[in-house]
């Protein structure tokens, strides 16, 4: 190990390092207003330093960094996840204010979604298997304990479904990485390209192709498609509700990203099934996600199914990059797109919940009625972010879904845009119920909603960012353009 290694993973360990003096801070103050803002500071911390490598990246003839023996790349690629997962965490942190259940472990909150975000960041960054699940663990072991923080009956059970069904997935993932080790003599995303170069099809080695499946099924558990998605409305009901803010975006955007490394860098050779595969799974996770939607009472479970079909949605992005075979198609790029527009929009989303559920104490889409007298600036972003989930313009979520439908007819994969606009029809149907409760619906109670300040300001910069995105995308697709350049 080298100096510049740990240079190299200084986002991360500095995430490690603030989380530590949380918890030392925690056992001698006695007031305990300070865990925040030093929470956030280490976040601050963290994405400064990133932002040093992206500028070192940028002046480098390689326009990439790698250490540990090359089990780590710090490329614009990663460093473009880890600025996502670093504002997910922020924004969550700064919305979970509000969040009555966290008071009584704050410091355990705070340490735990900082551990997870190390995790997730070095997830995106991993170019070695063995690497991508330990960083798969490191987060997977923090987000069970944050599951499990409410410590009632609903969030314990929620937290040992995540717990049973992670280290099954975890296990079946590790079982396949075995087979390729087996079969390539390699754990190295490169190196496994190389020595996989003779296949064409993945049929033609049977290791191969139960390696490949076995690998699908445990970052499909991560990321919540279909058939692996099973832990995700418990999840999210029972959890507290930053914490299944924090799974929504975080968790999912560190998935994809080591998804798009593993299959473009290592299985390149076989795009053509493995892209037909996820094309599959994209359409079967948008059809399940949505239709089951519709049934829901509660939000939060409503937004757990709603995730599932997104799951589906940016898997047509990853299908249309197994099908171009480049990281400069549109496959790539639009798919990164999505994850951004999506985390804003989810965020802004939950934040709502948040600041509703807190008040009213339901989590029950009836109790919603009215709200829009009682909170019109709440309603009105909770809508936007809605709308922008359904895909209407001028949001995020319209550019999102619009760039992954078109990657998917340039890259001959015409029927999986048709289901996806299928899909976002039937969507309409249950986020519209939750707009038509807050406008339309007579209201129970008529006393205005309170929220706090930190509340606000996560809830504005996330409908900000709809928007924003929804009228200026090509801001964010400039950055995006940058951070895939360095992908292959």
């Amino acid at each position: 190990m080298y100096p510049d290694d740990l240079y190299l993973l200084m986002p991360e360990l500095v995430l490690g390092g603030a989380a530590g003096i949380i918890i030392l801070l925690d056992l001698v103050l006695k007031k305990k207003d300070v865990l925040a803002p030093l929470s956030l500071a280490g976040i601050a911390a963290s994405a400064a330093l990133s932002l040093v490598l992206w500028l070192k990246v940028d002046g480098l003839e390689s326009n990439a960094l790698t250490g540990f023996n090359g089990f780590l790349v710090v490329d614009h690629y990663a460093l473009f996840f880890k600025f996502l997962i670093l504002g997910a965490t922020a924004l969550v942190l700064l919305a979970s204010h509000s969040a009555t259940g966290l008071r009584a472990y704050r410091a355990e909150y705070f340490a735990l979604i900082m551990m997870a975000s190390g995790g997730l960041m070095l997830l995106a960054a991993s170019t070695e298997l063995i690497s991508i699940y330990v960083s798969l663990e490191l987060s997977a072991l923090a987000t069970v304990t944050l599951i499990a923080l409410n410590k009632d009956n609903r969030s314990t059970e929620a937290a040992l479904k995540f717990l049973v069904l992670s280290a099954i997935s975890s296990g079946i993932m590790l079982f396949g990485f075995a087979m390729i080790f087996g079969l390539t003599g390699s754990t190295r995303l490169l190196d496994i390209a190389d020595r996989l170069t003779p296949f064409s099809q993945l049929i033609e080695q049977p290791a191969l192709l139960l390696g490949v499946i076995f690998i699908v099924a445990g970052f499909g558990f991560k990321v919540s498609s279909v058939p692996f998605q099973m832990w995700v409305p418990d999840v999210y009901e029972g959890a507290p509700t930053p914490v299944a803010a924090y799974l929504s975006v975080a968790s999912k955007a560190a998935g994809f990203a080591v998804i798009v490394r593993v299959f473009f860098l290592a299985f390149g050779s076989v795009a053509e099934e493995w892209a037909l595969l996820f094309a599959i799974l994209a359409a079967v996770s948008m059809f399940i996600g949505n239709l089951v939607a519709i049934a829901q009472s509660n939000i939060k479970r409503m937004l757990g199914y709603s995730t599932i079909a997104h799951a589906g949605f940016i898997m047509v992005g990853l299908a249309a990059i197994g099908k171009d075979g480049s990281a400069l198609g549109p496959g790539v790029e639009s798919l990164m797109f999505y994850l951004v527009a999506y985390a804003a929009t989810n965020l802004a989303a939950f934040f709502g919940v948040i600041a509703i559920s807190g008040v009213i104490k339901s989590e029950l889409i009836q109790d919603y009625a009215g709200l829009a007298r009682r909170n019109p600036v709440l309603a009105l972003g909770l809508a936007i972010a809605l709308v922008s989930l359904m895909g209407i313009p001028p949001t995020a979520g319209f550019w999102a879904k619009l760039n992954v439908f078109k990657a998917a007819v340039e890259t001959d994969l015409v029927w999986l845009a048709v289901v996806g606009m299928v899909n976002s029809v039937i969507s309409a149907y249950f986020y519209l119920r939750v707009i038509k409760a807050m406008y339309l619906a007579p209201s129970r109670r008529e006393e205005p909603i309170p929220t706090t300040l930190p509340l606000n300001a996560a809830m504005a910069i996330t409908v900000l960012g709809v928007l924003f995105m929804g009228i200026v995308p090509n801001y964010v697709m400039n950055l995006v353009g940058t951070a895939v350049t360095t992908l292959g």
